[in-house]
C-alpha cells in the first residue's frame, strides 16, 4: 500500500476501487482478510474534478490524547491550527489547485457540470449540509467515545466560508440519527453564529430533525429497514459526508457509505433499528444485495454529495469506546492515524481508507469481504449479485 504524507494519492478509480495489499505477520503465518477484489483491478468510472483522486493528509500531532485523562475533545489534545492547515491542503488536492479556494471553485464546477447545472461554482443562498458521525452521542454532553472531531469540523467550517465563500447561514451542521455534542456546537456557533445546526432531539441551541417519510424505495424487498429521508439532507443543494476512520463489526469498516444510514429516519436507541443487507456474507463471501449500494446512488444522498471526508486524526479499532488503540505501523509508528483521507468519488474515498485500515488491523475478523459494496457498486449495471439496483430512488 502506497502510503503519501502531505500529498494526493492518485488512484485509477472513481465509482471504482483498488484493493487492499498490507498483510501482518504473527510468527511466519500473513494474515490477509478475505477480499473480493484482488490488489491492483481498478473498476468503475472515476469521478471528480481530477477523476478519481483521493487525497490522504498525514499530519502527526495534530491528535495527542494521551489516552488516560480527561476527554480526547479537550483543547489540550488537538491542534487547531493543524486541522485548519490539513483540511485547507486536503480541498486543494482533491480539486487539483495550488490553494483550498481554488479547489473548493474547482469542485463546485465539477459538481455543478455533473448535475446539468453548468460549470459554476457555489452561489449565495445555496445550502450545504455537513453530514457528521455523532454515532455515539445521544445527549448534548461531551463523551469520551470516538465522534466526529469539533476540530476537523471547525477546520471544515471556516474553509467553507473563508476559502470557499459560502454564507455561514447557508451551512447545515447536521446529524440527523444521533445529538451533536457541546465540543462542536460551541466552537463552531462561537465563530459562525449563523450555522445551522440539526440532530436528532433539538434544544440548546440545535434544531430537532424533520424527515420526509418513504423517500427510499430499495432495490430489493429489505424488510424493516428505515425509509424516510431526513429534509436537511433532502432539501440541501450540496451534501459533504464526514465520516470516521474505524472498523465496524458486521460491514468490517465504518466510513462514508455506512454514514449514510444516519441520514435516514432511524431511531435514536440503535438496538430498535434493522440493519438488513449490511453485513458481508463472512462464511462464503457470496455476493449478494448491499444496502450501501442503494444510499451511494440514491439521488438525495450519494447523489448530491460534493465531497467525501474521512475524519482519522484518532480512528479507532472499535466501533464504540474510546479511541484505541494508537496505530503502531509506519508512516504512524505508536500514534494516531492524524490522516485526512477525501474524494469527491464515494467509492475511491472508501477504498483508501479500507487500505488503511486493513494494512493497520489485517487480523479484525469482520473486514472478511468488506469491499462487496464497492465491489456491487463500481459494476453497476451488472454487478456480481445479479441486483438490479434502482440508480433513480421514488420520491
Amino acid at each position: 500500500m502506497i502510503r503519501l504524507k502531505h500529498k494526493a494519492m492518485i488512484t485509477a478509480l472513481g465509482m471504482a476501487f483498488l484493493s487492499a495489499t498490507s498483510i501482518s505477520v504473527v510468527g511466519q503465518e500473513p494474515i490477509r482478510p478475505k477480499l473480493f477484489v484482488a490488489p491492483n483491478e481498478p473498476l468503475g468510472k472515476a469521478q471528480g474534478a481530477v477523476p478519481g483522486r483521493v487525497a490522504w493528509v498525514h499530519s502527526p500531532g495534530v491528535a495527542q490524547w494521551d489516552g488516560l485523562s480527561g476527554l480526547w475533545v479537550e483543547d489540550r489534545w488537538n491542534d487547531q491550527e493543524k486541522a485548519d492547515a490539513m483540511i485547507r491542503e486536503t480541498i486543494a488536492l482533491v480539486g487539483g489547485r495550488t490553494d483550498a479556494a481554488k479547489g473548493w471553485a474547482a469542485m463546485f464546477r465539477d459538481f455543478n457540470k455533473r448535475h446539468g447545472k453548468g460549470s459554476r461554482k457555489y452561489r449565495k443562498g445555496e445550502k450545504i449540509a455537513v453530514k457528521l458521525n455523532m454515532n455515539n452521542a445521544i445527549t448534548h454532553h461531551d463523551t469520551i467515545d470516538l465522534n466526529s472531531s469539533p476540530f476537523v469540523t471547525l477546520a471544515l467550517v471556516r474553509s467553507l466560508v473563508n476559502d470557499g465563500g459560502v454564507r455561514p447561514a447557508d451551512i447545515i451542521v447536521c446529524e440527523p440519527s444521533r445529538a451533536i455534542t457541546d465540543s462542536i456546537y460551541d466552537k463552531i456557533h462561537r465563530e459562525f453564529p449563523e450555522v445551522v445546526f440539526i440532530d436528532n432531539i433539538g434544544g440548546n441551541g440545535r434544531q430537532k430533525c424533520e424527515y420526509y417519510a418513504k423517500r427510499i424505495t430499495y432495490s430489493v424487498d429489505n424488510g424493516k429497514m428505515a425509509r424516510g429521508i431526513a429534509k436537511c439532507i433532502a432539501d440541501a443543494d450540496y451534501v459533504i459526508n464526514s465520516a470516521l476512520l474505524k472498523t465496524h463489526s458486521g460491514p468490517g469498516v465504518t466510513l462514508t457509505g455506512k454514514n449514510w444510514y444516519g441520514a435516514t429516519d432511524i431511531a435514536l436507541q440503535w438496538r430498535k433499528n434493522a440493519h438488513n443487507n449490511v453485513s458481508q456474507d463472512k462464511r462464503h463471501g457470496k455476493p449478494g444485495y448491499k444496502t450501501f449500494v442503494d444510499f451511494i446512488s440514491h439521488p438525495d444522498m450519494g447523489g448530491k454529495c460534493l465531497l467525501f471526508l474521512i475524519d482519522g486524526t484518532y480512528g479507532s479499532r472499535d466501533v464504540n469506546g474510546a479511541p484505541h488503540p494508537k496505530w503502531q505501523k509506519e508512516p504512524f509508528c505508536n500514534d494516531w492515524a492524524c490522516s485526512i483521507i477525501a474524494s469527491q468519488d464515494a467509492l475511491a474515498a472508501d477504498a483508501v481508507a479500507m487500505d488503511i485500515i486493513i494494512g493497520e488491523w489485517p487480523e479484525f475478523g469482520s473486514l472478511n469481504y468488506c469491499d462487496e459494496y464497492l465491489r456491487e457498486a463500481a459494476t453497476i449495471p451488472d454487478p456480481p449479485s445479479g441486483t438490479i439496483y434502482k440508480r433513480r430512488q421514488t420520491n
